[in-house]
């Protein structure tokens, strides 16, 4: 590459191509900033979607096209394109750009800011080899651009290299165009943040800090609960919420002791961390973390940490750790948090060990943030204010936001079980009110297996007393068991009644980490508040480190979060030899569309499809399976469906993510919801087109299907299978029983067949259907499913079953119109196309009046 030419000829190939009549892009202008050059990263729906990340240099914007846009990884070298220059005022560019236009789509400012050259940019570009540092809201640190040897392309093939510091993540653990996918236009500068400034500054900060023998005994920082994310959005950063233990270690060489956070020595419970600890060999100081164990799925998993310790097995116990008050005889509590991380990230970097980990921080928006942790089924976040000292009490500089209602509870009580159950029906729960005195709070029946019932029953038993620990104003229904008010229990729901009661309510676990004394209600601090409240706490004199929290001041907790990594086992393994997509490919396209898909899985019987060697190796279909290793997916009630096992419900997005670890690709629904089992609410007709069949016969049969639904009084819907074929699908009221719907779709079926034979075939088999379509009404069996909207499909290339509007259908090219590659082309338009579905269900009877049909045995 020689020297650039001026700004008005790297123009050129630019505007050529383009129409300034008709497309909104820019033509030219844009000034450029004193002192800093900017950058852009543009998100392009184009004939595919790829990234345009372009670099500000002599008056224009160098410019490159990354088909699979940026990773943080930086094992991963993406292939950018050089394409022509654009004027600097395209960096501020979002719009559309028309069809028949040059690079017809959508384009959204996906990351911006400045970036600074590390060296001579033009010798960089002139060797191939050009180094830099962004500044960006998703894109930090040093990168490089790397030109590879082209075989005769019109267009140079460069690498796009994300360098080794500490902005670097690995991908098998976080993709940031995933979790990260919207614009940021709307945004405030970002902050700058150099991996040379910030080295230097905390290395004078850790020799400003005052030499400390190790105290005794430490009282742990607590969060407070907030509504919303903080508006000083640069004065935080954000980790996960763990659900699990908080833990404080007092290292002092091989004198290893764990300390709860209310100061129980829990050294002995958990040997197996304490072993690893003293191999480590870390330098003494107290280290303040959280223990946890995961799931399949790679989250923490509040239950399976109770029953490694009812186990007595500590082997599966994972701390991270993310504070260090006291380090190497220094006392680092007045230091800001930022200084304290860095220097704890070295130490464990130092002594690395696979059960003891730093808790990563998530560079993002807050809101996108909780956005993505509430995607992920994780608990939630917790914000810390970047210049914030270490106090031992709760404080505002630490704040919690939650994805769902959970807190802990006093068990007051317990009922008898019904039927076949165990142990006990229903925990009855409290919290203390301002005075101290046990307020009822309601119970909570679901969330147990039979080994914690029998547990708890035991337990219960010899707290047994005959005593109500309330008023004798407060009623419960039936006949309760009171126990004197000394376990807690840790509940998730989902609201509080006026009366101060919790609706929805799922029992999690005991906690033996908190006493029933210090349980209330948690109450969510307005933000300004709580900002208030730090920066009064800030100014007041430290609290002794030994000083434990006042009696009374511990809450409970309400509202809302990050896409921390997603840890796949076997993330790696090719799912799809055909497009090459990794099981980790699809773990994070059920991240993309959970949102989308939970209206359809709602409280509907599923049926999952396993493809543990990939969807070339067998394939299982499953419809009931044991689900205490799947957070997330529900068994539903044993009597909907007599002398069969539970089957299984989707009940949140976390329980897509679990089935993805367990190596499902596709999610069957049946035509019917738990709370109305013997009343489908849909009709569906499976459009399966046989062998000679093209595309167009199929979208020809689909309009046909839809006048005639149109003629006997229903509402068509329309989506892609994700296959060969379409389905179409009719909303239904709650009115007939499984026979005569599949017998009403039966007659549809024959009448079409009957009366359009050239068309359609209403029997299935290959040599029936040579030419012709089947239209599948075997779904509407009351044992048959179909592939839920947002569906994978286990067919090369993973198709998606997608939402279509009707006036769409002549644009889509198959059934696999959209795949899990291509996904993000369709995000926006989302459930859009199915706007009033629910609306649309009609009855049957007229319908049936039409056609001529009744059901057998009813004259």
């Amino acid at each position: 590459m020689s020297r650039r030419p001026p700004p008005q000829d790297a123009l050129q190939q630019y505007k050529a191509r383009r129409d300034f009549s008709r497309t909104p892009e820019p033509a030219e202008g844009g000034a450029a900033r004193a002192g800093r050059l900017s950058f852009v990263v543009q998100k392009h729906w184009a004939s595919r979607l790829h990234y345009d990340f372009r670099l500000e240099l002599d008056g224009t914007m160098m410019s490159w096209a990354v088909p699979k846009g940026p990773s943080l990884d930086p094992k991963h070298k993406r292939m950018a394109v050089h394409v022509e220059d654009h004027p600097i005022s395209y960096a501020g560019f979002e719009g559309t750009i028309p069809a028949g236009q040059y690079g017809a789509g959508k384009v959204i400012v996906w990351d911006t800011g400045w970036w600074q050259p590390l060296g001579d940019a033009q010798r960089g570009l002139r060797d191939g080899n050009l180094k830099f540092e962004l500044h960006g809201h998703k894109l930090q640190g040093h990168w490089v651009l790397v030109r590879m040897k082209g075989n005769g392309e019109k267009q140079e093939p460069w690498l796009l290299i994300k360098e080794a510091d500490d902005f670097a993540r690995p991908a098998a653990s976080y993709s940031v165009v995933d979790e990260m996918p919207d614009s940021v236009k709307a945004r405030a500068a970002p902050r700058q943040t150099t991996a040379s400034s910030k080295t230097s500054s905390r290395a004078r900060a850790m020799s400003a800090a005052p030499r400390a023998s190790l105290p005794a005994k430490l009282a742990p920082q607590l969060a407070t609960l907030v509504e919303r994310p903080p508006q000083d959005a640069g004065a935080w950063l954000y980790e996960i919420k763990f659900d699990g233990y908080r833990l404080l270690s007092r290292v002092e060489g091989k004198a290893v002791q764990l300390f709860t956070r209310n100061g129980n020595d829990w050294t002995d419970r958990l040997s197996t961390l304490h072993e690893t600890l003293v191999k480590m060999k870390l330098p003494p100081g107290w280290y303040d973390g959280e223990i946890v164990v995961m799931n399949e799925a790679g989250l923490p998993d509040f239950g399976a940490l109770q029953l490694a310790f009812d186990a007595a097995s500590s082997a599966e116990i994972v701390y991270y750790v993310f504070d260090l008050p006291y380090c190497d005889g220094l006392d680092l509590r007045q230091q800001p948090l930022q200084v304290r991380r860095a220097r704890l990230q070295q130490v464990l970097q130092a002594s690395p060990a696979a059960s003891v980990r730093f808790s990563e921080v998530f560079d993002a928006a807050a809101h996108d943030v909780v956005a993505s942790a509430c995607r992920l089924g994780l608990e939630g976040i917790v914000g810390k204010r970047v210049d914030s000292p270490y106090v031992s009490r709760r404080s505002a500089d630490w704040i919690k936001l939650k994805c769902s209602r959970r807190q802990e509870f006093v068990i007051a009580g317990y009922t008898d079980p019904r039927g076949a159950r165990n142990g006990l029906g229903a925990l009855l729960l409290a919290v203390h009110d301002k005075d101290g005195a046990l307020q009822y709070a309601g119970d909570v029946g679901t969330g147990f297996n039979d080994s914690t019932l029998g547990d708890l029953a035991a337990r219960l038993k010899k707290l047994q007393t005959s005593k109500s620990p309330f008023g004798s104003a407060t009623k419960v229904a039936g006949a309760p068991h009171w126990v004197k008010p000394q376990l807690v229990a840790e509940v998730s729901f989902g609201e509080w009644t006026r009366g101060g009661r919790i609706r929805h309510a799922v029992f999690q676990g005991l906690r033996a980490d908190k006493p029933a004394a210090e349980i209330r209600r948690e109450k969510a601090e307005p933000v300004a508040r709580a900002a208030r409240a730090a920066g009064a706490a800030r100014s007041a004199p430290a609290r002794p480190s030994g000083a434990a929290e006042a009696p009374g001041a511990s809450a409970s907790e309400t509202p809302q979060p990050l896409s921390q990594r997603l840890r796949v086992t076997h993330g790696e393994r090719v799912v799809d030899a055909a497009s090459g997509a990794t099981k980790l490919d699809v773990v994070r396209y059920y991240a993309l569309v959970g949102k989308l898909m939970l209206p359809h899985l709602k409280h509907r019987p599923v049926a999952l499809v396993r493809a543990p060697a990939g969807i070339g190796g067998q394939l299982f279909f499953q419809k009931h399976a044991e689900t205490e290793r799947l957070p997330g997916i529900v068994q539903l009630d044993p009597g909907l469906y007599p002398g069969h096992p539970p089957m299984l419900a989707v009940a949140s997005a976390q329980g897509l993510l679990s089935a993805a670890q367990w190596n499902v690709i596709e999610f069957h629904t049946v035509n019917a919801v738990s709370e109305a089992f013997e009343h489908p609410d849909r009709m569906v007709f499976d459009l399966d087109p046989g062998e000679g069949v093209a595309w167009p016969q199929v979208q020809e049969a689909a309009t046909l299907m839809r006048g005639f639904m149109q003629e006997l009084g229903l509402a068509p819907f329309l989506k892609t299978s994700g296959g060969k074929g379409l389905h179409v699908v009719v909303p239904l009221r709650k009115q007939h029983d499984w026979d005569t719907v599949k017998g009403f779709s039966q007659a549809v079926v024959a009448h079409l067949a009957q009366t359009l034979p050239k068309r359609f075939v209403a029997r299935s088999g290959p040599r029936n259907r040579v030419g012709r379509i089947f239209i599948d009404y075997l779904r509407n069996g009351q044992g048959a499913t179909t592939a839920s909207a947002w569906s994978a499909r286990a067919r090369p290339g993973l198709g998606i079953s997608v939402p279509v509007d009707w006036s769409e259908i002549d644009t889509l090219r198959g059934g696999d119109h959209w795949t899990v590659a291509s996904a993000h082309t369709r995000l926006d338009s989302g459930n859009a196309p199915w706007k009033g579905y629910a609306r649309s269900a009609r009855s049957l009877t007229a319908a049936m009046k039409t056609l001529g049909w009744k059901p057998p045995g009813r004259g």
